[in-house]
């Protein structure tokens, strides 16, 4: 089988989870995958019996451990996509993530998993064995008052190649390394089962060089993934893989570093645990500033939430980022509907902003291709603004205004009043039948203030 250069997300939801859209089905997953430019989707949520269901009737076998729609689904989903599009394979790998709360020594911990299976058989006894110890069909992310150990051990037991990724290891309530119910350390969770794991989801608002400041981490593979809870925010992050499309060889770059080359990052300012603070009173602070509070908000005297960054300082034992040697690169970008809502100055789902997407995506390519590969120009001599846009994103000149305290940041590539300036003096339209804004339109950064940093650039596909 001949290897591959893919994009893959392999940690999503279906709509059996809380709070997720009713289009999180596998037709839409697999019609936005095309779109986003994404080879390898996990299914998530197969602990979820309605779910399960659904996925033994849609999908066939592909390659090994993996899996595509039937032919006449799929067949229907090209024809509804333009032919830049339609044509790439999508495949589909077992995934679900379960969410374990038990008490460990003094604490409660509060950590989730990324499980794998290589086929339905194999998940099938994984089913049946987690529904002996809770209720797995209220949610597709079922919680489980199970001990981390014991999860990985029923994970290994219930198939040859079967895995488990601790989730966005960061996240402060729910996450192995997480300020408010985790551990210091991998092994401090998975105790004797600790060597089976060799890969830690690094989430939204961590990045690989984040966790390169910690020595003890060095060992394990950083993937990313969207973690999507709709089928348009798909590939928001994702891993990049250089090996046969086989679930087994996936596992084994993953286990070894070979064939694993790298990931698509948020910025990480743009998660919402990236910095401290208190959302409900408005206050975000760094990690300075945090031990400065003694830990405390100076609006309302309540404890702040600890995020990410203040973490990381917390556990690291070098004052700088070191790469393991073997690490690949990462690169850092903006959604390409987050970046035509700023040019535009409507919202990221607007009907403008999504209608323009599909005209750049049909005309270009992919939204991933479009970001990391087509050239400026050919950008440009569609939409001039973008063009510019994305040029910037490359070179890694950003304004970031951190997300906090489950409040997202936001990322933007203008500097306030800088879009107006540029298209009174050059006049240049995003859309082919009118000008950028109309004359209440405005690109402003709603009272937020930013910073300019130019980001160093880690590495280019």
């Amino acid at each position: 089988m001949p290897r591959v250069r893919f994009h893959a997300d392999l940690h999503i939801h279906s709509k059996f989870s809380r709070a997720c859209s009713k289009d999180c089905d596998l037709e839409h997953l697999t019609w936005w995958a095309r779109r986003k430019g994404i080879s390898l989707v996990g299914t998530g949520d197969f602990t979820h019996p309605a779910w399960f269901a659904h996925l033994r009737e849609t999908l066939v076998p592909a390659e090994p451990g993996l899996f595509r729609l039937r032919e006449e689904l799929d067949r229907d989903i090209a024809r509804r996509l333009a032919p830049s599009l339609a044509a790439a394979p999508v495949r589909f790998m077992l995934s679900v993530e379960i969410s374990t709360i038990y008490k460990r020594g003094d604490r409660t911990r509060k950590v989730h998993h990324l499980v794998y299976m290589p086929d339905f058989d194999a998940a099938a006894e994984f089913n049946r064995r987690l529904a002996r110890i809770g209720n797995i069909a209220s949610d597709g992310r079922p919680i489980l008052g199970l001990d981390s150990r014991d999860l990985l051990e029923i994970a290994l037991e219930c198939g040859e190649g079967a895995y488990l990724v601790p989730a966005h290891v960061w996240t402060p309530w729910f996450a192995v390394l997480g300020s408010k119910s985790g551990f210091d350390a991998i092994e401090d969770c998975y105790v004797d089962l600790a060597d089976h794991i060799f890969a830690l989801e690094t989430g939204l608002s961590s990045d690989p060089a984040m966790n390169w400041r910690i020595s003890g981490l060095d060992r394990y593979r950083l993937v990313s993934n969207s973690d999507a809870h709709s089928p348009p925010m798909l590939g928001r992050e994702t891993t990049l893989f250089d090996t046969e499309m086989d679930y087994f060889a996936v596992r084994r770059a993953l286990e070894t570093g070979v064939g694993h080359v790298g990931s698509v990052e948020f910025f990480p300012e743009e998660g919402k645990y990236h910095t401290d603070g208190h959302r409900k009173c408005g206050v975000r602070m760094d990690p300075a500033e945090t031990r400065a509070h003694g830990g405390i908000c100076p609006v309302c005297g309540k404890p702040v939430t600890v995020g990410v960054l203040n973490r990381v300082e917390q556990l690291a034992d070098r004052p700088e980022p070191v790469r393991p040697p073997g690490a690949p690169d990462f690169l850092s970008l903006v959604p390409l509907p987050e970046m035509v809502s700023e040019i535009a100055g409507v919202g990221p789902k607007s009907k403008r902003v999504l209608g323009e997407v599909e005209r750049l995506t049909a005309a270009l390519g992919p939204e991933l291709s479009i970001l990391e590969d087509v050239p400026v120009d050919d950008i440009a001599a569609h939409a001039p603004l973008l063009g510019e846009a994305v040029a910037r994103l490359r070179r890694g000149e950003v304004l970031r205004e951190a997300g906090f305290d489950g409040e997202y940041g936001v990322i933007r590539l203008f500097e306030p009043g800088e879009l107006k300036r540029m298209t009174a003096v050059a006049a240049p339209a995003l859309f082919e039948d009118e000008g950028l804004f109309g004359a209440d339109q405005s690109e402003g950064t709603s009272g937020l203030s930013f910073a300019l940093v130019r980001l160093p650039t880690v590495g280019v596909w």
